[in-house]
């Protein structure tokens, strides 16, 4: 049923993800009449669909491979066998917590209306709210946040839709272990999932278009992931492309095409993860003449404004790096400047985030590459991890640590580890770039034996100064 009658609020945040969630309440508890808006699930993709629950089957996944390798250690535990039941009602018993505490925190915020229900434009300042009832409500406001997100792409190859594939949502689902997994895709859910269900114990296979995995990272450290996964026995095929899926009654072809020629596959489950597009297409910003770049992400500025006055993008809606903490650090942004009267910008923040494989590869700032495509005089300090005592008293010996310096500051420009919590060493050396120290502060320091951290002693006495 239509409603005429516009209801006049202070902010309006559409879309409850990792930026938006903190953003309304604060706007409230700041006094300002406020409403959120959230067509699915509160929490957005990381609680529902990516960090929360993919992490706690990664950890699942983690103790199947150290109890099946158990006897490297002298342990001697017998026959793996893997509960998906199980697995699957932990990942979904930590989703629903976190996403219950979301729910109680709206409700116990005042000055915040809580709104379910698919919000669109009908102007620069107004907006139509499609509930779940059939009814519409509509708002205007002065302060307009889009947290819409991305969903997952799907490909455009013939014969994809009469095959019954799955995505990184629906995968999650499972109550089986797939005797042959195909995932299209290299990137880092294709790397995540990949591992996850070769230590379930499915056979699995990697079929990635470009010359290597995780496309945006140097070389070396592409081929060093790819050398962990083909260890673990997936099959890792690059330069390739799957041209053709055919549905069987039980199982489906998949061809490719390489350079090498064509290939058939036979598989059950087929997991599509080519990336993600932006929840924009059915918010009907043209009403608003919000701009959008040509791929649909939210066009802003260092400030997240958009082209219209008092309309902002914040998280993965906006483009750029598609990450937790890069929406809670637009939160921040934003926070600082809207209700703190701030100019903050993030226009030069420094990106850090790990992929969660087993050994993690953390990374933070520039690649080597990134460094010679502008010109820099840099210096590499690379190490493989076998050189670390800790890593070799752990049996983790998998892996190395790269890092990027500048020639003439010796000044930390980026690094990529891949390593035994890789992630958490990423940020030590995150932390030396924000203190502006220079490598050699590190190569001297005194670090507890034996940890991960004196690794840096080895690492960058190699270098000269």
């Amino acid at each position: 049923m239509a409603n005429n009658t516009i209801e006049q609020f202070d902010a309006i945040v559409i879309g409850s993800g990792q930026g938006g969630k903190p953003l309304a309440i604060d706007l409230a508890k700041a006094g300002k009449k406020t409403a959120v808006i959230e067509r699915q699930l509160v929490g957005g993709t990381c609680i529902n669909y990516g960090c929360t629950p993919t992490k706690t089957m990664v950890a699942s996944a983690r103790v199947a491979y150290l109890a099946n390798r158990s006897a490297d250690y002298g342990v001697k535990i017998g026959h793996v066998e893997i509960d998906m039941h199980r697995v699957r009602e932990r990942k979904r018993h930590m989703v629903e917590s976190f996403r219950s505490g979301i729910e109680h925190a709206y409700e116990e915020t005042e000055n915040l209306d809580w709104i379910s229900g698919h919000a669109k434009f009908t102007a620069p300042k107004e907006i139509e709210i499609a509930l779940q009832d059939g009814s519409t409500r509509r708002l205007t406001a002065g302060h307009i946040f889009i947290n819409t997100g991305t969903r997952n792409r799907l490909p455009q190859i013939e014969g994809f839709d009469t095959v019954p594939t799955f995505d990184s949502t629906s995968i999650m689902e499972l109550y089986h272990v797939p005797d042959h997994l195909l995932i299209m895709g290299g990137g880092y859910i294709g790397v995540e999932f990949g591992q996850m269900f070769r230590r379930f114990g499915s056979k699995v296979t990697i079929i990635q278009r470009t010359s290597q995995l995780l496309q945006k990272e140097d070389l070396d450290v592409a081929r060093e992931v790819a050398e962990i996964l083909r260890d673990e026995g997936i099959e890792v095929e690059v330069e390739t492309q799957v041209i053709h899926l055919a549905e069987g009654e039980v199982t489906h072809t998949v061809r490719t095409k390489a350079p090498q020629g064509l290939r058939e596959y036979t598989c059950k489950d087929i997991l599509v993860a080519i990336g993600r597009i932006p929840n924009t297409d059915d918010l009907a910003l043209d009403k608003a003449g919000i701009a959008t770049d040509e791929r649909g992400y939210v066009k802003v500025n260092g400030r997240l404004e958009t082209n219209v006055e008092g309309v902002y993008a914040l998280g993965d809606v906006k483009g750029g790096p598609a990450f937790t903490h890069i929406s809670y650090d637009d939160y921040r942004v934003l926070k600082a400047n809207v209700l703190g009267g701030k100019a903050e910008s993030i226009s030069k923040r420094v990106i850090p985030y790990t992929v969660f494989m087993d050994p993690q590869l953390g990374r933070i700032g520039m690649t080597e590459k990134e460094a010679r495509e502008k010109g820099l005089k840099i210096k590499i300090a690379n190490m493989p991890m076998k050189n670390v005592a800790r890593a070799l008293e752990t049996d983790e010996t998998r892996g190395l640590i790269k890092v990027v310096i500048d020639a003439g500051t010796d000044r930390i420009l980026g690094a990529a580890v891949v390593a035994m919590e890789g992630g958490e060493i990423m940020t030590m050396l995150q932390i030396a770039m924000m203190g502006d120290l220079p490598y050699t502060r590190l190569r001297d320091a005194i670090f507890s034996h034996p940890g991960l951290g004196e690794g840096f002693n080895t690492l960058f006495a190699s270098l000269k100064e």
